[in-house]
């Protein structure tokens, strides 16, 4: 029996998509019950590269066959679908879900400059975009195309965003690399803020002024010595007082 046999029947029987991992521990996990046979136990440390590889032949052999389905990787799950050419009839049997409203082109410009700089900050998105992003990123969070995924090590620690799978989903594909050639986009330069200074590993950080102005006071303080706290200190005949007005100045 033929590995990408057994997985056709798993997908073909499946009530969602698979990935290969889950395939791999159906695998061990027929082999598992006592009794069964040692063909089925040949399957059991099946290597995920393995299930993947068999997928991907399985798909060809689908291909090349030219049926009305086909076997499709979407956000890293296998699944069955059916061709785009049947789908007047599809319709027809299954009727038309409502779909959420397309993706203003605003929206669009948005998430192709997170999908290809993620993980990236709303202010970098500001920066090449050249206009606030403050509706737009709340549209693509409310969707579940865009999520939080970190903090960018700058001063200030602001969230960095980035892609999800319903992202993959929405747009039919595998996996992030199978993202069209952005290079045009990757080049747009974006200035990052400066990291964050510290006066001590661990210590919380300080404006960058306040390290400059205490290491200068430091080093003042090593060449001229300790300066008195107040002039209060001094006796009282040592103090010279300017004369007041209407007064005369003490003799010489």
């Amino acid at each position: 029996m033929e590995l990408k046999f057994i997985l056709e029947s798993l997908l073909f029987s499946a009530q969602k998509p698979m990935t290969a991992k889950e395939l791999r521990d159906l695998l061990a996990a027929a082999a598992e019950p006592e009794g069964v046979g040692e063909e089925v136990r040949a399957f059991k440390k099946t290597k995920e590269p393995d299930v993947v590889a068999a997928l991907e032949q399985l798909a060809a052999d689908h291909e090349r066959a030219a049926r009305s389905f086909r076997l499709v990787c979407v956000a890293g799950a296998w699944q069955f679908a059916s061709q785009p050419d049947y789908a007047p009839w599809l319709k027809a049997l299954v009727g038309v879900k409502p779909r959420p409203p397309r993706l203003s082109q605003p929206a669009l410009e948005t998430l192709a400059i997170i999908a290809y700089r993620q993980p990236i900050t709303r202010a970098e998105i500001e920066q090449v975009r050249g206009v606030s992003v403050d509706g737009v990123m709340q549209t693509l969070l409310e969707r579940g195309l865009a999520e939080p995924v970190g903090r960018a090590d700058v001063v200030g620690r602001p969230i960095t965003y980035g892609t999800t799978p319903v992202f993959l989903e929405y747009f039919g594909l595998r996996s992030l690399e199978d993202l069209p050639a952005g290079d045009e986009l990757r080049r747009i330069p974006v200035e990052k803020p400066p990291a964050p200074l510290t006066a001590e590993p661990g210590l919380a950080t300080v404006p960058p002024e306040q390290l400059t102005l205490a290491e200068a006071g430091g080093a003042q303080s090593e060449v001229r010595g300790p300066t008195p706290d107040t002039v209060s200190e001094a006796p009282a005949s040592d103090l010279v007082h300017p004369p007041t007005e209407g007064s005369a100045s003490p003799p010489p």
